[in-house]
């Protein structure tokens, strides 16, 4: 009998010995508000010269040269909470119940996210600047008070902002920048001085500094970035127009802001011996804000994000055709840490892909992503109504269903008339005014000033007009996806297809957009039945 208690206990045991020996890496999440797909790592591999020749992101070609770099990396629903809420759970953004929108929405604590699960496991865990936070920190999974640090301050949020009003007591640009990057130091310091020990940690570095506002003509005057660099090489269905241009450029230098921070962490981390063993993943949550198919949109635009992941240790130095849903990092970043995955989790880890030496199209399978919308603003639409879509991506395809094409894609036209619009500075200032779907900005002024010239009405339609019940675009032929062929009978088989595939894979997935009289999402609770804590 003693025997056997001996050989059991030690069945046990060892294992878990094992386990002490060997040290889990920390985790290193990046996470940029509206950040879309701009990386000067991605220029290399582009097939026209775009926006990624102009911007210039060294830490996160850093992170791309020593790891992976992923072509086709998408977020599930291009709004900020519902991203969110999706990246955190592992889940589509739809069963995320109050979670899935933006404005009133409230986390149910019943569903897993998996900072809190690394936690439940011994990480130290912690988060500067957002996570997921529209309530009260009682209703956030992660951050928003109990594990945020955020003790120097959160001033390198509005990066340009305060950096041109240091500028304009007679500070140069270098020092009023080092300021904030103190900050951002100092943040991360206070979290490295809380952890017990040696113990692994989870952090989440997300700024919001990339979401509008910006300081107008920031991007040159802080960053070097010349308007006039980005001409012919901006998406077709934005107008190549100096002040488009201009705007697009202060997008470009929040991004540099953000790398450059990024890439002081890194340092901190090299420094203090923990970076060869700690797992950095960098990426945004949605598209460029206040501007035209950019983000609350499913064109590629909107949804596509960068995504750069480096995992000392494993195969480097790769580009690799794989979809990536968001979601998949959940699952992914629980294996790395050494904790099962709980089943009610729709995204697939990332670790096999990681694993792998191969390069284009690792995992076969990884060949499509689903992504979706429903709500962003609530009074963009009378009686809080959404704008529900959702989209294939395929390598071939982009198929798009607009659920109730009546309505406006981004918000109801306020105030806009044949004889008159709110101010150009009020479209500029104020999101509310009208189209409440898309940011105030520059571009959108610009645009909506112009709505009754026959040059550039193409370009209001395109970016506020209604639209059809099903659009279909071919990729090969057209990258900035603005020539919709869903009626041609040419393509009757290949949208019947992709339609066919979406629609099976949106009910396994328990859609409520697709279940029951498929208007639930119009109304709380946005629930068939609550996506929970799975085994």
């Amino acid at each position: 009998m003693k025997r056997r208690i001996l050989i059991f206990a030690l069945s046990v045991l060892l294992p878990l010995a094992g386990l002490a020996k060997e040290k889990r890496p920390n985790i290193l999440f990046a996470f940029a508000d509206d950040w879309g797909k701009y990386a000067s790592a991605y220029a290399k591999v582009e097939a026209r010269p775009g926006a990624n020749t102009v911007v210039k992101t060294p830490t996160f070609d850093r992170i791309a040269d020593k790891g992976v770099l992923f072509k086709h990396a998408f977020v599930t629903a291009p709004s900020c909470t519902p991203c969110r809420s999706s990246l955190l759970s592992g889940q589509y953004f739809f069963r995320t119940g109050m979670g899935a929108i933006l404005q009133g929405a409230k986390w149910d604590p019943a569903i897993p996210a998996y900072p809190l699960m690394l936690r439940e496991a011994g990480y130290h865990i912690g988060e500067t600047y957002k996570v997921w936070s529209p309530g009260t920190p009682r209703d956030a999974p992660y951050g928003a008070g109990k594990h945020g640090y955020e003790k120097s301050g959160s001033r390198f949020n509005g990066f340009s902002q305060a950096t041109t009003k240091r500028v304009a007591t007679g500070m140069s640009v270098k020092d009023a920048k080092q300021i904030l990057y103190d900050e951002v130091m100092g943040n991360f310091n206070s979290f490295l001085a809380d952890r017990d020990g040696d113990k692994p940690f989870c952090y989440w570095f997300g700024p919001t500094l990339v979401h509008r506002k910006w300081t107008k003509g920031s991007g040159k005057d802080l960053w070097g970035i010349n308007p006039d660099d980005l001409k012919g090489r901006l998406p077709k269905f934005l107008p190549d127009v100096n002040e488009v241009r201009q705007d697009f450029a202060d997008y470009l230098g929040e991004v540099q802001a953000f790398d450059t921070a990024l890439g002081l962490i890194l340092k901190r981390l090299e420094t203090l011996g923990e970076l060869d063993n700690t797992v950095v993943v960098i990426s945004g949550d949605h598209g460029a804000p206040g501007f035209p198919g950019g983000k609350c949109n499913l064109y590629d635009f909107g949804v596509q994000v960068p995504l750069a992941i480096w995992w000392p240790g494993q195969p480097g130095g790769r580009i690799v055709d794989d979809f990536v849903n968001l979601m998949d990092l959940a699952p992914t970043l629980l294996e790395i840490g050494g904790v099962k995955r709980p089943k009610v989790m729709t995204g697939r880890s990332l670790v096999p892909v990681l694993n792998s030496k191969k390069e284009g199209l690792v995992d076969p399978k990884r060949s499509w992503v689903i992504t979706g919308r429903e709500r962003h603003v609530a009074k963009a639409r009378e009686g809080l109504l959404p704008y529900p879509q959702r989209a294939l991506r395929t390598g071939d395809y982009l198929y798009i269903v607009n659920f109730a094409p009546d309505r406006w894609p981004m918000g109801n036209p306020y105030n806009i008339t044949r004889d008159g619009a709110p101010s150009f500075q009020a479209l500029e200032q104020n999101t509310f005014v009208t189209y409440g779907d898309m940011d105030a900005s520059p571009t959108k002024a610009w645009i909506i000033d112009r709505r009754n010239d026959e040059k550039w009405k193409w370009h209001y339609d395109y970016a506020f007009g209604k639209r059809p019940r099903e659009e279909l675009y071919v990729l090969a032929d057209d990258p900035d996806q603005i020539n919709n062929v869903a009626g041609d009978k040419k393509f009757a088989a290949v949208k019947k297809r992709l339609n066919s595939q979406l629609m099976r894979r949106l009910k396994r997935a328990r859609d409520p957009r697709v279940l029951g009289d498929g208007t639930t999402f119009d109304k709380p609770p946005y629930v068939i039945t609550q996506a929970r804590r799975g085994k």
